[in-house]
């Protein structure tokens, strides 16, 4: 996920395009491939580190990686603190809460169910705006979302229906869905709300200003993590190449290449690309954990994609 793109689809809301060129096309493949890579990592790196202190770790390393680029924000006269309620809010959701819950999720789940779960966003984005921003659903939205929601209940139920039943879901999907909702209500209040325009023109100085919240956030979980116990960090290069490439890829480079990449192609197509994740995550996994992809994570990303691809068309 990132944050210059949902600014970007409220500009080209309207549903104005321009053509898919190669590069862009690259642009936009680039993201899909970090966050699946992302969420592998996080598998491979469950037993060296806790969660909560991964995600406080990563959000630490992208925020002396943005400094030499967006550090005029943390200046006190700098416009964005007038808006400061804000940016305390969607820096708890999209940075202290939904990395943190998606780690989690990664101690108990595999990364081709967090990454299926994930890609049922526009679910919960049509729930939440319905619910809590009085935004109008339609009868498209409402199947396309009937569809994606059928593709969820596949993951969690590991394609046998009758596990629905018995609710026997693995506490990392649970953990994924509530990461979802959060990046959901993340999505709305970041759409509604306005910022200063010079903000939101720089991205670094935007992610900047989320990320002095969101550090502290983060770093409070972190703490309270500690404090239960958890305190058990195998320091070495597996785990430095882990930290290195998390703060790199998925929060800084994948972040600016899917910006670049909706700005020339728009969101409608570029909200394709997205969920090009779980296949990613798919081949990464059987690559580096040995995670066999089976037949219902294959129909299961059809209904999301499915879902999306309904809901999406006008």
């Amino acid at each position: 996920m990132n944050l210059q793109a949902l600014l970007d689809a409220r500009r080209y809301s309207g549903g104005m395009t321009q053509r898919l060129s190669p590069g862009t096309a690259a642009l936009l493949t680039l993201p899909p491939l970090l966050w699946a890579g992302n969420a592998v990592v996080g598998r491979l790196v469950h037993d060296l580190v806790p969660p909560i202190t991964l995600n406080f770790l990563r959000w630490v390393l992208a925020f002396a990686l943005l400094l030499p680029l967006a550090h005029g924000v943390l200046r006190a006269d700098n416009p964005v603190w007038a808006h400061w309620r804000r940016y305390a809010v969607l820096g708890l959701l999209g940075i202290g809460l939904y990395n943190a819950l998606q780690y989690l999720a990664l101690q108990t789940s595999t990364p081709i169910n967090v990454t299926l779960v994930g890609s049922s966003m526009p679910v919960w984005m049509l729930a939440v705006g319905a619910l809590f921003f009085q935004a109008p659903v339609t009868r498209r939205q409402l199947t396309g979302a009937l569809l994606s929601m059928c593709g969820v209940l596949l993951v969690l139920s590991r394609g046998e229906w009758a596990q629905l039943l018995a609710l026997r879901l693995v506490p990392g999907d649970v953990f994924m869905l509530l990461a979802t909702i959060s990046w959901a209500f993340y999505s709305w209040l970041l759409a509604r709300t306005q910022e200063p325009a010079s903000v939101r023109a720089d991205w670094a100085a935007f992610l900047m200003a989320q990320m002095v919240f969101g550090l502290g956030w983060s770093g409070s979980f972190a703490a309270v993590e500690w404090a239960s116990g958890r305190t058990a960090i195998v320091w070495g290069w597996p785990l430095a190449a882990a930290l290195a490439f998390i703060a790199i890829g998925p929060a800084v480079v994948a972040y600016r290449c899917w910006g670049v990449g909706v700005q020339r192609a728009g969101p409608a197509i570029a909200g394709f690309f997205s969920n090009l994740t779980p296949l990613f995550a798919a081949v990464l996994s059987a690559a580096f954990l040995g995670d066999t992809p089976r037949l219902y994570h294959a129909l299961a990303f059809g209904l999301i994609v499915g879902g999306i691809v309904v809901s999406s068309r006008r």
